[in-house]
C-alpha cells in the first residue's frame, strides 16, 4: 500500500470517504509539516504515516461527533500546527473556520498551508484564547469550538466555551484520562453552562491507540466574568 492508499485507507477506517484529490490536499500539508518543522518546534511526529494517522486522521475523528456540519463556524483554540481545525477545513471545505494561536510563527505556518492548498474562509487569529475569548467579535458566535492537546479539561473549558453560541457544542480529543479529568472538570462545566452530551471512543487505524472525542453541548450563556484575565484559568482553574 502506498503512502496514498495508505491514508486513504485510514480515513475510510473511522468511517468517512477520501478520494485522490483529497489525499493530495493532505500530502501538501504534510510536506510543509515537515519542512517548516525543520526551522521551528511544529511537531515530534515525523514519520510520514504516524502524520497521517496521529495528526490527520485522528483530527478527521472529530467528524464522528456529528455536530460539525457543512457551512458551520468552527474556532480551533490553540491550534499549534493546524489540529484538528485544519484536517477538517480540508475534509469539509463549506467550514467557516477561525484558527487561534498565541506564536506568530504558527499563524504564519497555517497561512502558508491554506495558501498552498488553496483554502479560502479560513481567518487566522493572533491572540491568546482569554483575550479572543472576552472580543465581541468572537464572543459566543461559533457553532462550533474544537481543541486538541491544549490544557488539562477544567483549564480548557473557560478557554473555549466564550466562543460557542448557547445550543452549540465544543468538541475536544482526549487520552486515556479523560474520565478524570471529566471528574474534575465537574465545577466549571457547571459554571461555564455547558454539558456533556457523548463521549466517542475512537481506535486509530493501523494503531493500538485509542481516545476519546468529548462531546458538550452549551446550554446557557457564558457569565461575562469568564474567560478571566490571561494566565489566571492555567494558575487558578475552577475547581
Amino acid at each position: 500500500m502506498d503512502n496514498g492508499e495508505y491514508l486513504k485507507k485510514g480515513i475510510e477506517e473511522i468511517g468517512l470517504s477520501a478520494d485522490d484529490r483529497l489525499v493530495e490536499k493532505f500530502e501538501t500539508y504534510k510536506r510543509l509539516l515537515l519542512e517548516w518543522n525543520e526551522k521551528m518546534n511544529l511537531t515530534a511526529i515525523t514519520q510520514e504515516r504516524e502524520i497521517y494517522i496521529k495528526h490527520f486522521v485522528d483530527s478527521l475523528s472529530c467528524i464522528c461527533s456529528g455536530v460539525i456540519k457543512s457551512d458551520s463556524r468552527i474556532i480551533d483554540v490553540g491550534t499549534g500546527a493546524g489540529f484538528p481545525g485544519l484536517p477538517l477545513k480540508i475534509y469539509d471545505e463549506s467550514l467557516k473556520l477561525t484558527l487561534l494561536d498565541s506564536l506568530r510563527k504558527r499563524i504564519n505556518f497555517l497561512e502558508n498551508v491554506c495558501g498552498e492548498i488553496g483554502l479560502s474562509g479560513v481567518e487566522f487569529l493572533h491572540s491568546r484564547a482569554e483575550d479572543a475569548g472576552n472580543d465581541k467579535r468572537y464572543r459566543e458566535k461559533f457553532d462550533v469550538a474544537v481543541s486538541r492537546a491544549v490544557a488539562p479539561l477544567n483549564v480548557l473549558l473557560e478557554y473555549c466555551t466564550p466562543f460557542i453560541r448557547k445550543g452549540g457544542y465544543f468538541v475536544c480529543q482526549k487520552g486515556p484520562a479523560a474520565d478524570e479529568e471529566l471528574v474534575q472538570a465537574a465545577k466549571s462545566m457547571k459554571e461555564l453552562g455547558v454539558a456533556l452530551e457523548e463521549k466517542l471512543i475512537i481506535k486509530l487505524p493501523f494503531t493500538d491507540i485509542s481516545h476519546y472525542v468529548l462531546v458538550f453541548r452549551k446550554v446557557s450563556n457564558t457569565p461575562s466574568k469568564y474567560p478571566r484575565k490571561a494566565g489566571l484559568p492555567s494558575k487558578k482553574p475552577i475547581a
